[in-house]
């Protein structure tokens, strides 16, 4: 069971593998069939003579009586066909989303198609047919999906990023790719890198719609969240300072924590990274940080690509799409926090020690502890990844931009060991 990944011109389709699951339900499939054979058989030849000189004599009564018995095996067959494509898509796991009902949109269908490979099963790899890719929970959703796919094949596509957004936030990821053409926002007015991260992005190349600010001046007076109140003010803001002069204890310097890496630091990762300062602060020190950011009510993901850095749009409860023990670096905040489902953030801690390579640097930034259980939870399940800790503070600090209460923060940085 399970899929595999296969680059095909600029997307990634998805594959069923031929299992023992799958060829025990063709076995189980030929033995329905021969068995109503069979049984088809005995009851035309276990006649007595007598009876069969008897139907001899009643074409009429023979004919009727060989229609039901077809009739018959022919429903046994189609009943018997439909509890095995059942059994098939329970076993494999992978189909759950029923397109045959009527409020399914023809595009969605399509796009959800099996596609069988056209020299059949693959030697080397055993797929057999190509199979879409979809996340899980999109059948949840299968009302707000059908919208989504809904639109003219070639044509515009409606502007509705922000239902794609709801999708994913419900656990649809990824989204079936679309064939309809994305409205072009013009991108006037863009800097060269390196001097574009710091520069002032015009507020023309961005999409506003769906969103409750419309300018900057907005966003800058909102709280976007508890690593993000005024950061999209880059000129003169808070984020100007960031990473390179500390306001409390928590605050770790950006040279302090490269100094503390073996090997150095060539590629990282930054969770939750708000408008992109993080990535802006190692490019200036030469190295690459991929951002992960969703636009929740600000256009983060256009506005970190006009700083000329690169944005990842993909939720936290999507797999991380790299590869194991890539990353010198990763960088995390508040963003991290699971909310009130422990099982979350394990599962998320665990996706971040795969992407992170041995001797790699895990950085803790501001993570906020809502209480002390909520910190006591957090440095147990640190613990038992067996990283070593080259700096850990926690501390309290005011929440000046919202209650102005002192609240408990920690701020780590950890070392991935080397396991055999």
């Amino acid at each position: 069971m399970g899929s595999v990944s296969l680059k095909i011109g600029d997307g990634t389709a998805r594959f069923k593998r031929a299992s023992f699951c799958s060829s025990a339900v063709n076995i189980l499939m030929l033995f329905s069939v021969l068995t109503t054979n069979l049984f088809a058989l005995y009851a035309f030849t276990s006649s007595s003579k007598d009876h069969q000189t008897h139907l001899f004599h009643n074409p009429h009564k023979n004919l009727s009586l060989i229609s039901e018995h077809v009739s018959l095996i022919l429903r046994e067959i189609a009943s018997s066909q439909k509890k095995l494509v059942k059994m098939e898509k329970d076993l494999l796991s992978y189909e759950t989303m029923d397109i045959s009902r009527p409020n399914i949109a023809s595009e969605l269908k399509l796009f959800l198609k099996h596609h069988q490979l056209p020299l059949g099963k693959d030697s080397r790899t055993g797929i057999t047919e190509m199979v879409a890719s979809v996340g899980h929970s999109c059948e949840k959703s299968a009302d707000l999906l059908s919208q989504y796919m809904t639109y003219k094949v070639s044509g515009p596509c409606r502007d509705d990023w922000s239902l794609g957004q709801k999708l994913i936030l419900r656990g649809c990821e990824p989204l079936p790719r679309r064939r309809c053409i994305t409205k072009s926002v013009q991108k006037v007015g863009l800097y060269r890198f390196p001097v574009s991260l710091w520069k002032p992005v015009s507020e023309k190349i961005l999409t506003w719609s769906g969103l409750g600010c419309k300018n900057f001046e907005c966003l800058n007076r909102k709280k976007l969240g508890r690593d993000c109140v005024g950061c999209f003010n880059i000129t003169s803001g808070y984020d100007t300072q960031k990473f390179v002069k500390a306001r409390g204890k928590n605050d770790f310097i950006i040279d302090d924590v490269l100094a503390l890496a073996s090997g150095g630091i060539r590629i990282g990762f930054d969770i939750g990274g708000g408008s992109g300062t993080f990535a802006a602060r190692m490019a200036e020190r030469n190295v690459t940080v991929i951002t992960n950011t969703l636009n929740m009510d600000a256009p983060f993901s256009e506005f970190i690509a006009a700083r000329g850095l690169f944005p990842l749009y993909l939720s936290l409860d999507h797999r991380f799409p790299f590869y194991d023990n890539v990353f010198d670096l990763i960088h995390a905040s508040s963003g991290l926090d699971g909310g009130d489902k422990p099982e979350k953030l394990e599962f998320l801690m665990f996706d971040i020690d795969r992407i992170l390579r041995a001797g790699g640097l895990f950085w803790l930034d501001n993570f906020y502890c809502a209480n002390d259980e909520k910190k006591t939870a957090l440095t147990r399940l640190i613990e038992r990844f067996g990283y070593k800790k080259l700096k850990w503070v926690a501390g309290e600090k005011v929440d000046t931009a919202g209650s102005g209460k002192s609240e408990v923060y920690l701020s780590a940085v950890l070392q991935k060991p080397a396991r055999v």
